[in-house]
């Protein structure tokens, strides 16, 4: 049998396409090509060339891929934000958290021999008692220029308040003020108190007795002192801003022997933030405390009654009254001692009585 013709696929006998034996497109393959080659050369044409315009947060797309742009950041919604929150000084404020937050981090802050720790006080402590101080009580200071800028001093302050917050913003307005950490002298109760103890120690404070008031003159610092201890913060709202008795002059003595000024500062407002009306004794005794203290507002209201009153405060440093010019030994003098003791608690306890009259009310 012959080899039969093998006829391609196509019309009337001719080759058809995919045959494989024409070379060249056909009429509508070149039309094709055609369009798509004139609409390739338009859009190099029309096109700006990408180095030229593109967004540095731009991703420059691949070819067929529609450009994706990366989300940028609006540092002005965030500096507004920190300005709101924090006021104007707010960028150099978070600044400074960083800054402190490396330094916990890292381990880079010191605590002296007393366990004071001057970068978390300044930081913390200290901040979270401004608005108290500010805000709340409105603290109303003068004689802020008797504070010495250098050098050994011993401030000596009334107490009162039930709660010892006058120590506390006592040492706040030094710091603001006087540009001075102040080295709080406190009782044995407050470092024998959990979490308390600790916390004291960090923030300045240090135990009340002559060696370590004398060990922090001696080297130049400005310690406080409330000599009227828990007699003062726990007396009476009958008896208010009339001074306890100052102790036996052992802050005189530490002064004398070291030879520093002393300060008189008087406190009017810190009386009435608790007023006292009373004292459940067995309970106290039972706990080891000096005092349960009753208030109008506590325990009545429960922990609401902690909420101090938002009373006026005036804080005035007098004129320091010197040490240096005693002779050698006069710390051992008793009735010298007494007698320059005596002076400080009656120089307090008259500007007291002149800052009453000058205070409009208890809350204004």
């Amino acid at each position: 049998m012959a080899d039969a013709d093998v006829i391609p696929i196509g019309s009337g006998g001719r080759p058809g396409r995919g045959s494989g034996r024409r070379t060249t497109p056909s009429a509508a393959a070149r039309a094709l090509a055609g369009d798509a080659a004139r609409s390739k050369k338009k859009r190099r044409q029309t096109e700006t060339p990408v180095e030229a315009t593109a967004d540095p947060v731009t991703a420059v797309p691949e070819a067929g891929v529609p450009p994706t742009e990366l989300p940028k950041l609006d540092f002005a919604g965030l500096e507004r934000i920190v300005r709101e929150l924090f006021g104007e000084d707010g960028e150099r404020r978070v600044a400074q958290w960083l800054a402190f937050l490396r330094r916990r981090v890292t381990g880079d802050y010191a605590i002296d021999e007393f366990g004071y720790d001057a970068d978390l006080t300044d930081q913390v402590l200290l901040p979270m008692l401004r608005p108290l101080a500010e805000k709340w009580f409105r603290v109303e200071v003068r004689g802020v220029e008797n504070i010495p800028g250098d050098g050994g001093a011993l401030i000596v302050a009334n107490h009162s308040g039930t709660m010892p917050l006058d120590g506390l913003v006592t040492q706040l307005i030094v710091a603001d003020h006087a540009h001075r950490p102040l080295r709080t002298l406190a009782a044995d109760l407050v470092f024998q108190t959990p979490f308390v103890g600790e916390l004291s120690r960090k923030g300045g404070a240090t135990l009340a007795n002559n060696d370590d008031a004398e060990r922090l003159l001696g080297r130049g610092d400005l310690v406080g002192v409330w000599p009227e201890g828990f007699k003062g913060i726990g007396k009476p709202f009958a008896e208010r801003y009339k001074l306890q008795r100052f102790g036996r002059g052992g802050f005189v003595s530490a002064a004398m022997r070291t030879g520093v000024p002393i300060v008189p500062c008087s406190i009017v407002g810190a009386e009435e933030i608790y007023p006292l009306v009373g004292n459940i004794a067995s309970l106290a005794r039972l706990l080891g405390v000096p005092y349960i203290p009753i208030t109008p507002f506590f325990p009545l209201l429960g922990p609401l009654g902690l909420i101090p009153l938002p009373s006026k405060w005036l804080i005035e440093f007098g004129e320091p009254i010197r040490t240096d010019e005693f002779p050698d030994g006069a710390a051992d003098d008793p009735m010298l001692v007494f007698n320059v003791t005596d002076q400080v608690r009656e120089t307090i306890q008259q500007t007291l009585y002149t800052l009453l009259m000058q205070r409009r009310s208890v809350f204004f």
